[in-house]
């Protein structure tokens, strides 16, 4: 859903460990057309970046090369993007686009989508399948002000299971979020509640946008506006349990999406808001 963009405030420092960084390298600008990027997933065999759009704009998927042009464009002709927040793939290389924008907290139709790798070379897709979800912890539509904690924007893929960051929309702000395991698998299901985690209490640098973790499996790096929130040394999917790193990109926009390019290196875009953003940068992790 639409999102207001909140201008940039003091820098708040997290009660963790801290790096600071200003390494942002900026790759190229978006096309024109894509105004209101939500998620990115990179393909190191093409080196092609597949993107799409929030609420409001198509039931598209994008596919960008090297240069930031426009590669393919695939219609997903059995999905409707209701609020498409992310987009991931497993390791055989299927795409997943995420419909669980809930803004308000009020959905009750939040789901993913799988296009098989197969359909990634036409200009009009199915979705082999869709998984619908919910949030048993969630018992009111929409909830007090308070606990708002439903909203979604990142989320990847990972031995047979989705991971799910919560977007925290609570009055009063804390940076409480909260990680959420569903089952790669066809039907209806309950997201299950493994964890939970803080950044810090000031929404503007500290609210979660995207999610993604390495190939190799070993880091967990999620956005916000300014800052990466880096989760390393974890055992098995306890993400949160592992050493919390915040580092600061001292660069300050809507950034939307995130993606590991390899190990060490991350893709990151923005939207453009103010005459700022609307690119693809890169960012090297010491």
């Amino acid at each position: 859903m639409k999102k207001s963009f909140l201008v940039a405030a003091s820098i708040v420092l997290l009660a963790c460990q801290q790096q600071t960084n200003s390494d942002l390298k900026t790759l190229y600008s978006l096309p024109k057309k894509l105004k209101e990027v939500s998620g990115i997933t990179y393909f190191p065999e093409t080196n092609l970046l597949y993107t799409l759009e929030d609420s409001g704009n198509k039931n598209v998927v994008y596919a960008l090369n090297a240069e930031g042009k426009l590669a393919k464009t695939i219609t997903i002709s059995n999905a409707v993007n209701v609020d498409w927040e992310d987009i991931t793939k497993d390791k055989k290389g299927n795409l997943y686009i995420g419909d669980f924008g809930n803004n308000d907290n009020e959905r009750k139709d939040l789901c993913i989508y799988k296009v098989d790798k197969t359909q990634l070379d036409k200009d009009v897709a199915s979705a082999e399948y869709k998984i619908s979800f919910s949030y048993p912890e969630q018992t009111e539509f929409p909830p007090k002000k308070k606990e708002m904690f439903y909203d979604v924007e990142g989320f990847f893929e990972h031995d047979g299971y989705f991971y799910l960051f919560t977007k925290n929309r609570s009055k009063g702000f804390d940076g409480t979020a909260f990680i959420y395991k569903i089952k790669n698998a066809k039907g209806t299901q309950k997201a299950v509640k493994i964890g939970e985690f803080k950044t810090c209490d000031n929404y503007n640098h500290c609210v979660l946008t995207s999610a993604t973790i390495s190939p190799d499996g070993k880091k967990v790096a999620l956005l916000s506006h300014d800052k990466i929130v880096l989760f390393k040394d974890f055992k098995g999917d306890l993400f949160h349990k592992g050493t919390q790193t915040e580092i600061e990109l001292n660069h300050f926009s809507q950034k939307e999406a995130v993606v590991f390019k390899d190990n060490n290196t991350l893709l990151i875009a923005d939207e453009k808001a103010n005459k700022t953003g609307g690119n693809v940068y890169e960012f090297k992790l010491k």
